[in-house]
């Protein structure tokens, strides 16, 4: 088997089980390939063995059969830029605090490759925003698998976004910023913005505002089949464009609009695990005194 693992710098603590990781590995014979910034901060803290292939990103990861993702959500946002289009499996390994993404924990990765082996999982599809933009901001990897937002960079003043839904004219928010989100970003920007959760499996997108002036604004879904367009205004004249964690300063006469992207991402998850129990486990969904597991009675 083929694995490429790509993570953060770790803390201390974490690095016995990444190292019984990479022994796992070896004792199966797997071929291994690190991602280049990993393999240094790895490299004079573990015992890496010269077979281990380094890999920077651009490199072709074909014939790859699974990408493991050590590190927090935000890490494993950042694997999904790495595999693209190849729709490779990620399995995340959570070394961070919340989790929701990267579920496995350190103390069950030795089981969580035992599954891989055996065939012991599912793989859940999600799908991937796809930002166009004239002239072009996040190049080659504009697509994302959380959320599009549209803030405004100074602190006073808030900003106008004229949205439309293929090409028909929706609303101009008077807020902060914008945000368009997956299913899978449901559970995060837009889940604080007073966003819907959405099943992962739900072909919509969430437009939901941020810090709204109206009081009769609130987030609204529509299918990802749409091509939503935005114009901005505001005081300033520059403004923030972010894709999951890349933020970057645009002017205002940028054109840009997002659409679903035509290949998704693909997460392995554990038998055990799936989206509804990370929803309670995680976001201590459905939780009452009443009834404290979140569990049905």
């Amino acid at each position: 088997m083929k694995i490429a693992i790509i993570g953060k710098p770790l803390d201390d603590s974490t690095l016995p089980f990444v190292q019984a990781l990479l022994d796992n590995l070896v004792d199966r014979q797997t071929e291994i390939l690190i991602a280049e910034s990993f393999h240094s901060s790895l490299s004079s803290r573990l015992h890496l063995t010269d077979e281990i292939t380094v890999f920077q990103r651009g490199d072709s990861l074909r014939n790859v059969q699974f990408i493991l993702s050590i590190g927090g959500d935000g890490t494993l946002l950042d694997t999904v830029t790495y595999v693209g289009s190849l729709q490779i499996p990620i399995l995340g390994i959570n070394t961070g605090r919340l989790g929701f993404l990267a579920t496995i924990t350190p103390e069950h990765i030795a089981q969580a490759i035992d599954a891989l082996y055996k065939g012991h999982f599912v793989i859940e599809e999600r799908s991937l925003i796809r930002v166009e933009t004239d002239p072009e901001v996040f190049g080659n990897i504009n697509f994302g698998l959380n959320e599009f937002s549209i803030l405004k960079r100074d602190t006073s003043s808030m900003i106008v976004v004229h949205t439309y839904i293929d090409g028909e004219y929706l609303n101009s928010y008077w807020a902060d910023g914008l945000i368009v989100a997956t299913p899978t970003g449901s559970t995060g920007y837009s889940l604080s913005c007073g966003g819907p959760v959405m099943l992962p499996q739900t072909n919509n997108f969430i437009i939901a505002p941020v810090c709204p002036h109206n009081l009769n604004v609130r987030p609204l879904i529509v299918s990802d089949r749409s091509v939503i367009s935005f114009e901005i205004e505001g005081r300033s004249n520059n403004f923030l464009l972010s894709l999951d964690s890349r933020s970057v300063p645009v002017e205002a006469n940028v054109q840009i609009a997002v659409r679903r992207e035509n290949f998704g991402a693909r997460l392995v998850k554990l038998n055990h695990v799936n989206f509804l129990t990370t929803l309670r486990s995680k976001l201590n969904w459905g939780l009452d005194r009443r009834n404290p597991a979140g569990t049905p009675v």
